[in-house]
């Protein structure tokens, strides 16, 4: 288990995780550059609002990589299927 310590969104973060370092660095850098939009889009909102609409975002695209994920399992079965069938 690797030790990380980072500054993410003027947070220091010290924890322990299996994740390989480079992908918790991508992982910091698309919260910090997805956050900066957002404040400068956000107005004069707060950082905890930006955050939940961060956090938001952020769930909404792994609910959509999940159904699409989901349909393409489905795909893939049904193609899966169609070859043993037509094999046998």
């Amino acid at each position: 288990m690797h030790s990380h310590t980072l500054e993410v969104l003027g947070l220091e973060l010290a924890f322990k995780a299996e994740a390989d370092p480079r992908r918790i660095e991508r992982a910091r850098e698309l919260l910090d550059e997805r956050y900066g939009r957002l404040a400068r889009h956000g107005g004069l909102l707060s950082k905890e609002k930006l955050l939940a609409f961060l956090a938001l975002s952020l769930a909404d695209e792994v609910l959509l990589m999940q159904e699409e994920r989901g349909s393409t399992d489905k795909r893939l079965r049904e193609l899966l299927g169609n070859i043993e069938k037509v094999a046998d």
